[in-house]
């Protein structure tokens, strides 16, 4: 039966992952003791999101969930804490802030944050954070009129890749003569193992315990996964090799890899490494 391999939570966008053991399942994506995911946003001056695309070097900001703070670390740089307490509303500093085709409502970090961001990427930026009471969807063309809220994911609240699916495309690389990619070039919320290769596109529902995700959308892919998380520097894009099977036509033939999913059932629930996943196809 497939299993729960991996667990990443990412506080913010585009920068390091956290691989958990367990996490909190909430209709915005995973959660760790009360830090979502992408919770946190790195954005211009203009409030218009930044990511990995633009300054790759964001892969090196590594977050660590402490007690009541998430610290920051990255090369050459001091560690930075941000506390995980919302501010007192007399002291809220509000931004509005692009990401794709919406405009929402952030705390805007104070002036020491944006700048140890701007040091690390080269550029001037800030740190925003998902108002409590900021609203924000999945596309229900997708996910077929189910209003299924997310924070600053790209446009879903969880993305789930099976590790044969990589583990295929590995194969390819290596034929071409490239080297094999870890699963983080991919930035996946959800790895499950004991899939058959790409399977999870024909996934119905993968119910987990009392806890229910479904695919809903195919998952294009950008130049990140040329990123080597390990260093922020760009190499050989895997789209290339992707191009050659992995078109699909239901979006207009973008190179795809990995399901975005929205929870339809199990808010608050428990996902554990190693936990059994049963998986239901849509035929």
């Amino acid at each position: 039966m497939p299993v729960i391999s991996e667990l990443v939570l990412y506080p913010i966008k585009s920068c390091a992952g956290i691989s958990v053991r367990q996490a909190t399942l909430t209709t915005a994506g995973l959660s760790v003791d009360n830090v979502y995911d992408r919770e946190w946003m790195v954005v211009d001056e203009h409030g218009q999101f930044l990511t990995q695309r633009e300054h790759p070097r964001l892969a090196l900001v590594a977050p660590r969930i402490r007690l009541d703070t998430i610290e920051l670390r990255a090369p050459g740089m001091l560690r930075l804490e941000i506390p995980l307490d919302l501010p007192a509303p007399e002291n809220e500093v509000l931004r509005e802030v692009k990401l794709w085709d919406d405009t929402v409502l952030a705390y805007d970090c104070d002036e020491t944050t944006a700048t140890w961001f701007s040091q690390v990427i080269g550029a001037p930026c800030r740190l925003v954070r998902f108002h409590a009471s900021a609203k924000r969807f999945a596309s229900t063309k997708w996910t077929g009129g189910v209003q299924a809220p997310t924070l600053f994911a790209d446009g879903y609240p969880v993305l789930v890749i099976g590790s044969a699916s990589l583990a295929d495309l590995n194969g390819k690389l290596v034929a071409a003569g490239r080297e094999a990619l870890p699963m983080d070039r991919f930035r996946p919320n959800v790895v499950i193992d004991g899939l058959e290769p790409y399977e999870e596109d024909y996934v119905d529902t993968f119910s987990a315990g009392d806890a229910a995700l479904k695919p809903v959308k195919p998952c294009p892919r950008c130049p990140i996964p040329s990123v080597d998380q390990a260093t922020g520097v760009a190499g050989p894009d895997p789209l290339d090799i992707l191009q050659s099977f992995r078109k699909k036509p239901q979006l207009d033939d973008a190179v795809c890899f990995g399901m975005n999913c929205i929870v339809t059932k199990g808010e608050g629930e428990r996902l554990f490494v190693g936990q059994q996943v049963a998986a239901s196809l849509a035929f």
